[in-house]
């Protein structure tokens, strides 16, 4: 690991910054301090660098920020990619070099790709990225450590003015109506016109006339005021003076007067000379400027009136709203920026008439002052707060913690962090101004140089409120401003006084003891040296002289009783004679220092007329003369600003007595310091804060090297003090910031000018807590000591440190780190010894529950954490074992939650890892611990607990994954390896894990694929090998976290309910905007939502922010309507987490998803990485798993295929799924994996049916992998060929094949579409190879070579086999949901829908089997008997034939053809590999021999209702060999009983005098084409026998007429051909016939005419699959013509298949027609009537007592052929052939036939009469006698046209 320290040094030194501009330091201090101790301490602790360790808190570099960018999923929504291709296309050209968040170039590469990356190797194993930066997207390192309880956070540090403003102001002219002559001078402070008084010294400039300028002008230089906050009352005090007025000269008034004034050339040289010889001044006029509007309450930026160059919005901490804003705010309303100032023109100077002091300036009496016609130019301008300045002109940019960029981890650029109570402040809670620092840097480097500007040339105005403000003196001061105020004399006279500092009173006018005036005075113009004097301004004429001089003098560092200040009264005359005036002495006063600099004061003094020596003795002073009878008419103030002299006398007493116990000057047992130690705690709270540092230096310096006695007094104190400040802090803090200040800045040891402090805080320390162990009494202070814990820690561990850096600073070579220092044996022992009282109060004090016990808990862990990188890690491991034995084991919440802070900050240390134990090759103590607590936090009662110890490992994981130091490989397989042992934990341990709710799942879950992540193969294989249920266990752990970490749609989750299975669902702390994201980031979201958050970063983004933002909240509401939608929700208890997302702003919104689909796709590729070490490690065979089965492997395939999974997954899934099939095809396509297979089979044909091309086309690779593994292993694809069959059925139920067009009809779906592309792809040869590639397959993948064989079994027909019969069922199932809308109306469709499915699915038993049964149900419905009952054959003859391949049945292969005759779709298609297909729920153990007679039966009942009573005999005979075999004999006497009745029913139905029909037949053809499919195809239907023609197309005219749509339907009156092109497009036309089945044997080209119940003198099969019908016509063109004219045509049908079928009609495949000629038709009825003749008389009848019914039908056909009325039939051919000329066409043989038939017909008929006459009684004698005589007539009739008749006859 890298070390903390980036170059050996760990302390980093921070110059001071003095503001005073020369502060060489006044030579008055510069006398010899050794003598004062005190004073030496003061300076040096004003003076020395501050010292600061850069890692005390931490030391954290991030990496930069990790793009992500869209994941594409398969949606509802359009196709993402495509859209993302097109917006990069667009980005692309307007902005080539932002490539921001372009998914193509983001950080995340996809697998494979080149990786720009140093530590390439890793990542190019990885498929994807660590789901840890999207499960941690903002992880903010600061802020995590700021929720540990006790953290100590870094203060802003506190140099002088750190908080509030910086104005600069520089003069740049002046000018008047009259014209600038004369030289002006001024001064500049700020003042405070409420208070009326000034804030801040006076800043001196002086403005010159051209002409008289000198070279070294002062009009460069800039004041540089300090303020702490805006506020309106705070202006500019303006004062103008002028050379003092000539008498008789030009007077001041021509500055003022209202008409233009134009000066005279000789008044112009008149002033400039006299203001040469002049040196005295008078006052002029001035000017108030406010700074700020009055309106500053308000937070707002209100925009500056025009008086008021500031707006409010520049202050850096007065409205913290505005941290972030200002910069952007006044550059858009043109104000000031931080580097352009403004120049104010002031313009209402007002003149005053005689001299003022400050206090009457705003006097109402005063107020009538003349304006100046002038201007005064200035430009004012606003600086940083100075602590940003001065450690940025230090580090150029980089701050001190880590610049802001790397605080900001921001992972991606369009979200800045809200400084909200510093929550996300870029720095830490309490910095205000540091908000500023890296990135303003970088906005304007201008900054820095115009820091360093001023270090040189500007004048920093002293800030009075230094003085009284509370809070440590850090710069050294030491001053008097002394302000003469008035004289009072009883005449006018033109007054000035001189000021001086002498150190004694000597007489003065002796010139040798000149020396005793000290140069003191500070001169008004720049950069000069002190001077021995400074003058006020002359009152001219004045009987009261009023001044407003500020006069700044240098005190010496020690002053005597002597030390005063001196003033001289000079009265000048204000005209020149023949020289220069001259002043004249008035008198003298003086004020001795010592009694009055002490405070601010003001003093009233009486003028003496001459100095006498030693004038300062009271003695004297009674015997000098004093002017105006010794009245005190002289009145001035004196203000005193030091940091060298307290005003506290009890702290003076302090440093008296220090440095008299210093030099030894005091007895030796030094009571003195003792009392002035102990009266320190009276000291009051402003003078002791003022003097804290040099107060704890030398403290710290009794501590270090003081007796016994004093080392204790001295800790006390300042245990008193400390907590004294502790308790007057104003924020609250654990740690004051003052005292952080001193600790972290200040306190440098000494500067190693003498031993380190830490042995003696210790051994003091120690020794009071071994007292109070012992039980002794050592008071309250005790518990005082322990609040102020910290404190001291903290003062230990930088003592050691600096010693450590101080040991190794010389001899260390650059660039090595220093290395730790051993503690000598005894301050260890005295530490281990206070370690162990302090642990010992926290866990008394826990079990109590004081809250100070954590704290101290916390104090402590920081102890160690410091120590750690300052002395041996061993001597720490002492440490922090005394720690965890006090605290080992399972422990009560409270004392458990102390352990769990103490590991947490510890480990935050970047030397932890490697914390050695005892043993020396135990390096990794803290780890095993930190694995060991964790996992016994998990299983805690306290569910807080369980949140917070997932919490810590994964910000621990965060913080080495992020952390730029810990990049390396080797570095990760390190820290990898570290935490592994806690995967080992929860193996053994899963109910732990079980326990743990949804949140604390995934911590846990993220934690195992990280650590899993960067593991090296060994140490996975390793776990692996210990035994098959752990290595199932790990991975049902990657199973849970594709379960915890699937990506779903917002949209979905409304469907999916909330998952988190937590045992007391606890109230989340902040709203849940993400079930899948860190806690973390909901705290962030709604940090951000509150804030409304501006994102940087892409100026589009800014753009829409504004636009998005302007409609959402107006002025009027100050919330936005989402931010209270947001609070309404977050407080409505579980609101939603879809609410609460949709409450987000839009690019929060699409953040959130962006990282959720990330960590989804992370998550499913780290487990798929996994997955795919693990198949090939088991390739080896060197692991414990279930070889037989993998169900690893299989259960993972299965997981993630059924997940929401993005595209970037499917690109890395199938190369790992081709080559875990090249791998371990045997073990997956084995049987025990059928389940598998199928799963995996029906998820690759969902993926088919996608949307994205991309995913589609890998579905198809993996289909063929399917289709190459199973040619590998069984050579043939039967078994696959089922398995995809039933899956497809299984997804037909999932997906939806139609959609509805806009008129309300269906057609296919998109879905379908692509599904039928994808399958006819799978058995494209030629597009195969581009596939390959596309998916990153190498070329060969489809070659299949079996182990022991060498030919590829690779076969494209019996792909392409395959495919189409699963497109077979893809169109089946298709036509079948296209039916959906029509079914209830065209039963004939919806059985024909069913039957294709049935065909369909054919391959597959259970599902023929199943669309059978729904058929079969659909023809009960319509009472179509024989349909439903084929089917039911149809079922029994699958079972049968499965039975019969199978040999365990008692049937063979007769009986399944005796089956086969009943109904031909019996196939025998059905392959033993399909019927033995095991696939889960499906296969063989149906298809039972049971089963098989129970269709039978139900075959038997529906054939018996249909009255086809034939059918049923042959199935009882299949039925019987069953029962017979099982012997039950029940069942078969039942079985005979139903036969007998069936031959029965067979003898009835043929007996019967009218033929028994079975049903009626009709063709039916289609020509329209609305019709669609069926359009030009026809039909013949199997109707119920009582179905006339009438009935048929009233049927069918109502079916299709529904379905038209406004289309006319036509039905075709006649049988005739009909020419389909004829007919109009647009109207449908239907063409219904009846049909005749014709028999097996029948002669179709007979001329006679069809008899039906001729045929049936045979028990027949009623199968018949040829119709005929006949069709009369003319070949005239008429319809009708006569006999002679009268052909027929024969049409016959051929259809496709036989009735009774499995559906009501079946296609015509053939039609082929007969023509007959007039002649053979008449030739043809008279045969057809001697038929029937001749049938009736010789059919055999069964009894011959039965006569009556063969009577009736022989009265029936008698009376049809001879009756008289009837003649016209025979008689009707002899007039149409032959007579005349008919005759004479016909050929010679056609005429004998025809007469042939007559004859015959005529000798039948008598025969007929005769039989008649033998059976009948008396009642039908007429009849008989009818029929004789019709007879008779008929003979004759006929003898006219054969006269051989009646000798035949």
């Amino acid at each position: 690991m890298e070390s903390s320290a980036s170059n050996g040094h760990r302390f980093r030194r921070i110059p001071r910054q003095s503001y005073a501009a020369s502060l060489k330091l006044d030579p008055l201090l510069d006398e010899n301090l050794e003598q004062w101790p005190h004073l030496n301490e003061l300076v040096q602790c004003y003076r020395t660098d501050w010292v600061k360790d850069d890692n005390k808190y931490g030391h954290y570099e991030s990496i930069g920020p990790i793009q992500f960018h869209n994941q594409i999923f398969e949606g509802p929504d359009t196709d993402i990619e495509t859209e993302m291709h097109l917006a990069n296309a667009r980005q692309s050209k307007t902005e080539d070099s932002a490539d921001e968040e372009l998914p193509s170039t983001s950080g995340i590469q996809p697998s494979g790709s080149s990786i720009p990356e140093s530590s390439n190797l890793l990542l190019l194993k990885h498929f994807g990225e660590s789901p840890l930066p999207a499960y941690e997207p903002v992880f903010d390192w600061e802020n995590e450590r700021s929720m540990i309880f006790g953290q100590r956070n870094p203060e802003t540090h506190l140099p002088q003015y750190a908080s509030g403003l910086k104005i600069a102001v520089k003069v740049l002219s002046l000018s008047f109506q009259a014209g600038l002559v004369e030289p002006f001078y001024g001064t500049i402070s700020l003042y405070n016109r409420e208070r009326r008084e000034k804030l801040s010294e006076d800043f001196s400039f002086q403005l010159s006339p051209p002409e008289m300028q000198d070279a070294s002008s002062s009009s460069e230089q800039r004041g540089i005021f300090h303020l702490d906050a805006p506020s309106a009352s705070v202006c500019l005090l303006i004062q103008l003076e002028k050379p003092a007025t000539e008498e008789n000269g030009v007077t001041p008034s021509v500055y003022s007067r209202k008409e233009p004034v134009h000066l005279t050339e000789r008044e112009k040289q008149k002033l400039q000379v006299w203001s040469r010889i002049m040196p005295y001044r008078e006052s002029f006029a001035w000017a108030i400027i406010p700074l700020f509007d009055s309106n500053i309450t308000a937070p707002s930026g209100g925009s500056a009136s025009p008086g008021s160059p500031l707006t409010p919005s520049m202050s850096g901490s007065g409205s913290q709203d505005h941290v972030m804003e200002p910069i952007a705010k006044i550059t858009s309303e043109g104000k000031l920026n931080y580097t352009s100032a403004v120049v104010v023109e002031v313009s209402n100077l007002n003149k005053v008439k005689e001299g003022y002091t400050e206090d009457s300036l705003q006097d109402p009496k005063r107020k009538v002052h003349k304006p100046v016609k002038g201007v005064l130019r200035l430009e004012i301008e606003k600086l940083q707060a100075s602590s940003v300045d001065w450690e940025n002109t230090l580090e150029s940019g980089h701050t001190i913690y880590g610049s802001v960029e790397h605080v900001d981890r921001l992972n991606d650029p369009s979200i800045t962090r809200c400084p909200s109570n510093g929550s996300y402040g870029p720095h830490y809670a309490s910095s205000k101004s540091i908000s500023f620092q890296g990135k303003e840097m970088a906005r304007n480097g201008s900054i820095a140089q115009s820091n360093l500007e001023f270090a040189a040339d500007d004048f920093q105005a002293f800030d009075f409120r230094t003085t009284t403000r509370n809070e440590p003196f850090l710069q050294l001061f030491h001053c008097l401003y002394v302000y003469p105020l008035n004289v009072s004399m009883s005449r006018k006279r033109n007054l000035f006084i001189r000021v001086e500092l002498r150190k004694d009173d000597v007489d003065i006018r002796k010139p040798p003891l000149e020396f005793s005036i000290l140069q003191a005075m500070h001169p008004r113009e720049p950069a000069a040296s002190l001077q021995k004097w400074a003058h006020t301004q002359v009152a001219v004429a004045a009987r009261v002289a009023c001044y407003h001089d500020e006069i700044k003098v240098s005190l010496p560092a020690i002053w005597t009783p002597l030390h005063h200040l001196l003033f001289t009264f000079f009265h000048v005359d204000l005209q020149t004679k023949l020289e220069a005036p001259k002043p004249v002495v008035i008198g003298y006063a003086s004020v001795p220092l010592s009694t009055h600099a002490q405070f601010r004061s003001e003093v009233s003094l009486p003028i003496m007329r001459e100095l006498v020596p030693h004038y300062l003795q009271d003695t004297v002073k009674e015997r000098l003369d004093y002017l105006e009878d010794g009245k005190n008419v002289f009145r001035l103030r004196l203000r005193l600003c030091s940091s060298l002299y307290p005003i506290s006398e009890r702290i003076r007493d302090f440093f008296l007595e220090y440095d008299r116990h210093t030099l030894r000057t005091s007895p030796p047992w030094g009571s003195e310091l003792l009392e002035a130690i102990n009266s320190l705690k009276n000291v009051d709270s402003t003078a002791l804060l003022q003097f804290l540092h040099p107060i704890l230096n030398m403290l710290l310096h009794l501590i270090g090297n003081g007796g016994e006695t004093l080392q204790v007094a001295a800790f006390r104190a300042m245990v008193n003090i400390l907590t004294r400040v502790q308790q007057e802090s104003v924020d609250e803090a654990e740690r004051n910031v003052y005292l952080v200040n001193y600790v972290d800045f200040a306190f440098d040891d000494f500067g190693g000018r003498q031993p380190p402090v830490y042995p003696g805080l210790s051994t003091v320390w120690g020794s009071l807590a071994r007292s109070k162990a012992k039980g002794y009494r050592v008071g309250p202070v005790y518990d005082d000591v322990l609040a102020m814990a910290w404190f001291f820690l903290e003062l230990i561990v930088k003592s050691m440190a600096l010693e450590q850096t101080r040991l190794y600073y010389h001899n260390l070579p650059s660039g090595e780190d220093v290395p730790p220092m051993q503690l000598k044996e005894g301050v260890f022992r005295c530490i281990m010894q206070l370690y162990d009282c302090l642990i010992t109060e926290v866990h008394e004090r826990c079990k109590k529950g004081l809250g100070l016990a954590k704290y101290l808990n916390s104090s402590l862990a920081f102890f160690c954490y410091d120590l750690l990188s300052i002395i041996e890690p061993r001597q720490v491991f002492e440490l922090v074992s005394l720690y965890l034995d006090k605290f080992s084991g399972v422990c009560q919440a409270v004392l458990h939650d102390c352990k769990l802070t103490f590991l947490q900050i510890i480990c935050d240390h970047d030397l932890f890892v490697e914390m050695p134990g005892r043993d020396p090759s135990d390096r990794n103590y803290l780890s095993s611990v930190l694995i060991q607590e964790i996992f016994l936090t998990w299983d805690h009662d306290d569910l807080s607990m369980r949140a917070k110890a997932a919490r810590i490992l994964v910000v621990l994981l965060c913080k080495h994954e992020f952390d730029v130091r810990y990049q390396k490989t080797e570095d990760k397989l390190y820290i990898a390896q570290l935490y592994f042992p806690l995967v080992g934990q929860i193996l053994d341990e899963m109910p732990v894990f079980y326990n743990l709710s949804a949140i604390e799942k995934r911590e846990v879950l993220i934690i195992i694929l990280e650590i899993i992540r960067n593991l090296d193969d060994a140490s996975l294989v390793k776990a692996w090998q210990q035994s098959i249920a752990r290595t199932r266990l790990f991975f049902k752990l990657l199973e849970e976290g594709l379960v915890h970490f699937e990506h779903r749609r917002p949209a979905d989750s409304m469907l999916i309910s909330n998952s988190s299975r937590s045992p007391g669902q606890e109230k989340p702390a902040s709203p849940k905007y993400s079930e899948r994201l860190s806690p973390a980031i909901n705290h962030y979201l709604s940090e951000a939502a509150r804030h409304e958050v501006r994102p940087q970063g892409t100026p589009e983004n800014g753009y829409l922010w504004q636009r998005v933002n302007s409609q959402l909240s107006s002025p009027s509401q100050p919330y936005s309507l989402r931010e209270a939608l947001a609070q309404a929700q977050s407080s409505r208890i579980g609101a939603s987490t879809q609410a609460l997302r949709e409450s987000l702003h839009p690019i929060l919104r699409q953040k959130l998803e962006l990282w959720e689909e990330n960590l989804s796709a992370a998550v499913s590729l780290q487990v798929l990485e996994i997955a795919e070490k693990f198949s090939r490690t088991a390739a080896s065979h060197s692991i414990a798993t279930d070889y037989a089965k993998l169900d690893c492997l299989t259960s993972i395939f299965m997981n993630v295929f059924s997940r929401n999974q993005p595209l970037e997954f499917w690109k890395a899934l199938f190369p790992v799924f081709n080559s875990v099939f090249e791998l371990h095809g045997a073990t997956l396509m084995a049987r025990e994996n059928d389940r598998f297979l199928k799963q995996v089979a029906f998820h690759l044909l969902r993926l088919a049916v996608f949307r994205n091309d991309n995913i589609r086309k890998r579905a198809v690779i993996g289909l063929q992998i399917l289709v190459r593994s199973s040619f590998s292993y069984f050579t043939q694809t039967a078994r696959l060929r089922v398995m995809l069959t039933i899956t497809l059925s299984e997804l037909m139920s999932e997906v939806q094949v139609t959609q509805m067009k806009s008129d309300g009809t269906l057609e296919e779906s998109g879905e379908a579409r692509r599904l039928r592309m994808s399958l006819t792809e799978m058995a494209d040869e030629s597009k195969s190879p581009n596939l390959l590639n596309d998916c990153g397959l190498p070329d060969n993948s489809l070659v299949s070579v079996p182990q022991n064989s060498s030919e590829n079994h690779w076969s494209w027909t019996e792909v392409k086999y395959l495919a189409d019969s699963l497109l077979l069922a893809l169109d089946a199932s298709l036509e079948h949901a296209l039916l959906a809308s029509v079914m209830t109306v065209d039963r004939y469709a919806a059985a024909e829908g069913f039957y294709k499915l049935a065909l369909a699915f054919a391959p597959v038993p259970d599902l023929h089997i199943m669309w059978l049964l729904h058929l079969c149900d659909a023809h009960q419905e319509m009472q179509s008997w024989a349909e439903a009952a084929q089917c039911a054959v149809a079922v029994a003859g699958v079972v049968m034939q499965a039975l019969v391949s199978r040999n365990d049945g008692v049937w063979s292969n007769e009986h399944v053809n005796a089956l086969r005759k009943i109904c031909p779709m019996v196939s025998s298609e059905i392959t033993s590999e399909a019927s033995a297909a095991e696939v889960e729920g499906y296969g063989a153990s149906k298809l039972t021999v049971d089963s098989a007679v129970k269709y039978l039966q139900l075959a038997n009942k529906l054939f018996s209702q249909a009255e086809l009573y034939h059918f049923c005999a042959s199935i009882l005979e299949l039925v019987i060999p069953v029962y017979k075999s099982r012997r039950s004999y029940g069942q078969l006497a039942k079985c005979h009983t139903m036969l007998t009745n069936i031959y029965e029913s067979i003898l009835e139905q043929e007996s019967s005098p009218i033929p028994f029909t079975d049903a009626t037949y009709y063709r039916v053809g289609f020509y329209g084409e609305k019709f669609g499919r069926l359009d030009r195809k026809e039909y013949v239907y199997r109707e119920p026998r009582d179905v006339r023609l009438g009935d048929i197309m009233e049927k069918l005219s109502h079916i299709y007429e529904s379905r038209m749509g406004g289309t006319t339907l036509h039905v075709i009156p006649d049988s005739r051909q009909v020419k389909a092109d004829e007919l109009e497009p647009s109207v449908c036309y239907l063409q219904i016939t009846a049909v005749d089945p014709v028999m097996e044997d029948e002669d179709l080209g007979s001329r006679r005419e069809r008899i039906f119940s001729l045929s049936t003198g045979s028990i027949r099969a009623r199968v018949f699959d040829r119709f005929l019908f006949d069709t009369p016509f003319t070949k005239n063109g008429k319809t009708q013509g006569g006999l002679e004219d009268q052909w027929k045509r024969r049409t016959v049908l051929q259809t496709e298949g036989s009735f009774p079928a499995l559906v009501n009609r079946l296609v015509v495949t053939k039609s082929e027609s007969l023509e007959f000629s007039p002649v053979e038709n008449a030739i043809g009825m008279i045969e057809t009537r001697t038929a029937a003749l001749r049938n009736e008389l010789e059919e055999p009848r069964s009894s011959e007592g039965d006569q009556l019914p063969r009577l009736q039908s022989l009265q029936r056909i008698l009376q049809g052929s001879v009756a008289v009325q009837v003649n016209s039939g025979v008689l009707s051919v002899c007039t149409a052939f032959l007579s005349g000329e008919p005759a004479t066409r016909l050929r010679s043989q056609e005429l004998q036939q025809l007469i042939a038939a007559l004859l015959e017909f005529m000798a039948v008929c008598k025969r007929a009469i005769r039989v008649h006459f033998r059976l009948i009684g008396e009642e039908d004698q007429d009849f008989h006698t009818q029929l004789v005589n019709g007879f008779q007539s008929l003979t004759a009739e006929l003898s006219h046209y054969i006269p051989a008749i009646l000798s035949e006859l």
